[in-house]
């Protein structure tokens, strides 16, 4: 491994252009000061600054081959050591060589040249104290070479290491974001699903209702009221198409909406019972939008029928359930499309259950259980009655000579 490895990558373009030559600047400085200590001592020769030069100047390539220069610097050096007997100076180069191959994680051969070195140079002396003594101050210079070197990889890991987890940082950023916005479309369009196919829905059967009417007293049926049938039918079909599978704010109240259905000509009976208090968001949402798709369904499907909606709050749940007594048949095939599967992934996201399916005597029945044991409704302040029903709706009469519906209240 080089030195570049140890750092993570190459030095390229201009900025390891600069690299090099500083360490060819180094080098040269190294070198120089060697030759002067040698120079002044008097007792080299052209073999000693030959032998000089090439330990010294080796170490401009430390980055690319440190193994390479630590084994060239310290036999060049080891020689000069032997035929020249210098001062303790002749060792930069050699510590210089072992800081750098320790720094590229080659301790064990950084220590070794250093033991090689001081064995030449404590041989190459004459035996007194004060040559053992520059020899233990060399090995403590080599110590020190060792150790620093260390230190230096280790810091230049933490960098890396500092690098990687901001990149990591960055890129989970972006995921989140990517996902927010995701999100984000996500609930528009189960908005618009909801919506748009319940309001769409309507047009197209009051349009159906004026058709039949007006063919029915035997009148000329207005091209408008066929336009308007027509495109309410096909961009039913498309918005389903284009949202599929695709279920947050409160959408509104369960009354109104059910004043809305009746209004469109749906025989529509609407009881509530149960606890007061306020209903955790997700859940009066994913009650409204059971309602809601319920009463589409009918209003497209089960013809002149009527529909019971009976909505229960108690034992930790909220009960939801909306019964027709139209056309459907449990002999006849059944397969949920885009409303009914949105309406189960809603419920199952709440750790709920749904039973959507055509009843036993006729007609078709939802029944939906919703848990609120994750949020526990608020209590009514003593002495205030729960005026308010499940879903933050009044429980609802039904209008004046609208007899309710005597379908039984038991889900299928």
């Amino acid at each position: 491994m080089t030195y570049d490895d140890a750092h993570g990558s190459g030095a390229s373009g201009s900025s390891g252009l600069s690299l090099r030559l500083g360490d060819a600047v180094l080098a040269i400085v190294v070198g120089a000061i060697v030759v002067v200590a040698a120079a002044l001592d008097g007792r080299a020769d052209a073999l000693d600054y030959a032998l000089i030069g090439a330990g010294s100047l080796a170490l401009a390539g430390h980055r690319t081959a440190p193994r390479g220069v630590l084994a060239v610097t310290t036999l060049c050096l080891s020689g000069y050591v032997l035929h020249a007997h210098p001062a303790a100076v002749a060792a930069i180069p050699v510590a210089g060589a072992v800081h750098t191959a320790a720094r590229a994680g080659h301790r064990a051969l950084g220590a070794g040249a250093a033991v090689l070195f001081l064995a030449v140079y404590l041989a190459a002396g004459p035996v007194s104290a004060a040559h053992g003594n520059r020899t233990l101050l060399l090995a403590g210079w080599f110590l020190c070479s060792v150790v620093t070197g260390l230190a230096d990889k280790n810091w230049q890991a933490y960098l890396r290491q500092t690098e990687q987890r901001a990149l990591e940082a960055e890129r989970t950023r972006e995921e989140a974001a990517l996902r927010r916005a995701g999100e984000e479309r996500l609930r528009i369009a189960r908005e618009l699903h909801d919506s748009l196919t319940h309001s769409i829905s309507i047009v197209k059967l009051q349009a159906g209702v004026a058709v039949h009417l007006a063919r029915k007293r035997g009148d000329e049926v207005p091209p408008a009221l066929l336009a308007i049938q027509e495109a309410s039918g096909e961009a039913m079909r498309e918005l389903r198409a284009t949202l599929e599978v695709l279920r947050d704010e409160p959408p509104g109240r369960i009354d109104e909406l059910v004043a809305r259905a009746r209004s469109a000509g749906l025989a529509v009976d609407l009881t509530v019972t149960g606890e007061g208090g306020e209903l955790p968001p997700e859940v009066d949402r994913a009650a409204y939008r059971i309602v809601q798709e319920a009463l589409t369904n009918a209003a497209r499907h089960a013809g002149p029928a009527k529909v019971a909606v009976r909505i229960a709050c108690g034992d930790g749940a909220l009960t939801v359930q909306v019964r027709d007594d139209g056309r459907a048949s449990p002999d006849q095939p059944f397969a949920p499309g885009t409303g009914l599967t949105g309406m189960r992934e809603r419920v199952t996201a709440l750790g709920g259950t749904l039973d959507a399916a055509p009843r036993a005597d006729g007609g078709f029945a939802v029944h939906a259980r919703l848990p609120l044991s994750r949020h526990r409704p608020s209590e009514s302040p003593p002495g205030q009655q729960p005026s308010e029903s499940p879903s933050g709706h009044q429980p609802s009469e039904s209008p004046p000579g609208h007899q309710p519906s005597e379908l039984p209240l038991e889900a299928p």
